[in-house]
């Protein structure tokens, strides 16, 4: 938080606690003392870093207009900062400030837009603000903080379409920054092209370093627009700890965060450190820390391009996998086989949420092909045993097993990244089985790697379906799948 509290508030001035500040050109003058003193007569105060951020943030050059107004103010700041609470300060002073001002509070989620919504709601309640303020508005899934002056917060999701239709907006919050996507801006920047404000419009980026699995490119660019200084028109504001740090360093929790621990308690951050049990995780939201841009995935994208083969199709040694993770939320399907050329081929079949169609599925595909083996995971929960080997639930389809935590999957990880890089092992390029790879990392396992997750929400099934499938259509040692038909058939889509 950082109203003001029985502790004293941080002395130490923004240059000091921002990893990186980037201005704006030709700023003379600020609109951040009338924001100050309006805020003082509300019974708040600001710490130091946050008058040095606020003075750039409304920054004027020497026509009067915002000199962030055409780039934005872009905030890269762990949770827990304080954040929401400062940029509701300065729109709800604003508000007061210029009546009739229009502000569009959007969020990726509905969840956190309500949630931003009620907090917004609780800092107008405040005695002293309480004044200038008439009932908020929340019915009919309008949630809107109202002004007696005419100014208005209204917020939304923007997964919901929030946005669209606007016009005359003077203000516009894009909280969840590292989830934004180029069709909701276009949806809602445009909108402020009339901003009836003397000084312009101010748009407000704010948000956590994205996962790799967001679609982050708008909130990235901007930040990398900013470091490599191609960026005269933006206020670009990062707080972070060291990119090496230990998350459990608490001095590289002060680095990250300024209000820690004389605003954000101690508690809060082990709080987010026993329940984000993903170390990536914590560091992006907790300490800020962005995915380094050369840190490169498993596979480098060159050697990966270079090996897609849209036409590859396999025609000897067919072997059908299935691949279920953990949380059995979904399931992929692979193939992998001999090509003509006497090169390996590996595709996606099929994924799908739920796990109930993979077993039908892989028995439909086995009826029609003579296939080598088919491949499971030993805990993939789809095979039974009976009189010693291993079959799919409740059908004839033997069973090759690839231990998970054992050297088989040791050993066809190797063997899979080992074939993309020396050109006998071509892929088909799809999109699935392209997303998986980028959130794919690496874990130790029997002396070798096995394929893991960079987060909870990272889905590499497509990549490990295939890897396991090349594993059996290499390996002589595996169990042969009932054969329906006679002859050798390529594979049949």
């Amino acid at each position: 938080m950082v109203a003001k509290s029985p502790t004293a508030p941080s002395t130490l001035k923004l240059s000091e606690v921002a990893r990186h500040v980037v201005m704006p050109e030709g700023i003379v003058t600020t609109a951040w003392p009338r924001v100050v003193d309006q805020c003082s007569k509300m019974g708040v105060e600001f710490d130091s870093w946050q008058h040095g951020l606020g003075t750039i943030a409304l920054g004027k050059r020497k026509d009067g207009k915002y000199a962030a107004t055409v780039g934005g103010v872009v905030l890269s700041i762990p949770r827990q900062v304080g954040k929401t609470f400062f940029v509701g300060m300065i729109v709800i002073a604003l508000c007061i400030l210029f009546p009739g001002m229009t502000v569009l509070w959007s969020a990726h989620r509905t969840k956190t837009a309500t949630k931003t919504f009620s907090s917004l709601k609780g800092m107008t309640s405040k005695r002293k603000i309480k004044p200038f303020m008439l009932e908020p508005r929340n019915t009919n899934g309008e949630q809107e903080i109202r002004f007696r002056n005419g100014s208005v917060i209204m917020f939304g999701a923007r997964e919901q379409g929030f946005g669209r239709g606007f016009d005359e907006v003077d203000i516009e919050v894009f909280d969840e920054a590292q989830i934004l996507t180029e069709k909701a801006l276009e949806d809602m920047v445009a909108a402020t092209n009339q901003s009836r404000q003397e000084a312009g419009a101010l748009l407000f980026f704010m948000g956590t370093p994205p996962r790799p699995t967001d679609p982050g490119e708008e909130f990235t660019n901007r930040r990398a627009k900013a470091l490599d200084g191609k960026s005269k028109n933006m206020v670009y504001v990062e707080m972070s700890a060291d990119p090496d740090a230990d998350p459990d360093d608490r001095k590289q929790w002060v680095k990250a965060n300024p209000s820690f621990p004389h605003r954000t308690p101690v508690e809060s951050m082990e709080r987010m450190r026993e329940n984000l049990t993903n170390e990536d995780s914590f560091k992006r939201e907790a300490l800020g820390i962005w995915d380094a841009v050369s840190s490169a995935q498993v596979i480098d994208e060159v050697s990966w391009a270079n090996q897609a083969d849209a036409s590859s199709m396999a025609i000897d040694r067919l072997t059908i996998s299935v691949e279920v993770p953990p949380g059995r939320g979904y399931a992929a399907v692979s193939l992998a086989g001999l090509r003509a050329d006497g090169r390996w081929h590996v595709e996606l079949y099929e994924e799908r949420k739920g796990v109930d169609w993979a077993i039908p599925y892989v028995v439909e595909r086995a009826s029609r092909n003579r296939l080598h083996a088919v491949v499971a995971d030993e805990l993939s929960g789809l095979v039974e045993e009976r009189r010693g080997r291993h079959y799919l639930i409740g059908t004839d389809v033997l069973v090759t097993l690839a231990a998970r935590e054992g050297k088989d999957m040791a050993i066809a990880c190797s063997k899979f990244y080992d074939g993309i890089l020396d050109g006998s092992v071509f892929h088909t390029d799809q999109p699935q089985v392209n997303v998986a790879l980028s959130v794919a990392t690496k874990r130790p396992l029997a002396g070798s790697w096995a394929w893991n997750r960079k987060d909870a929400m990272s889905n590499i099934s497509p990549i490990v379906a295939e890897t396991l499938a090349l594993w059996g259509a290499q390996n002589d040692n595996v169990k042969r799948p009932t054969r329906r038909t006679t002859s050798r058939t390529a594979v049949m889509l």
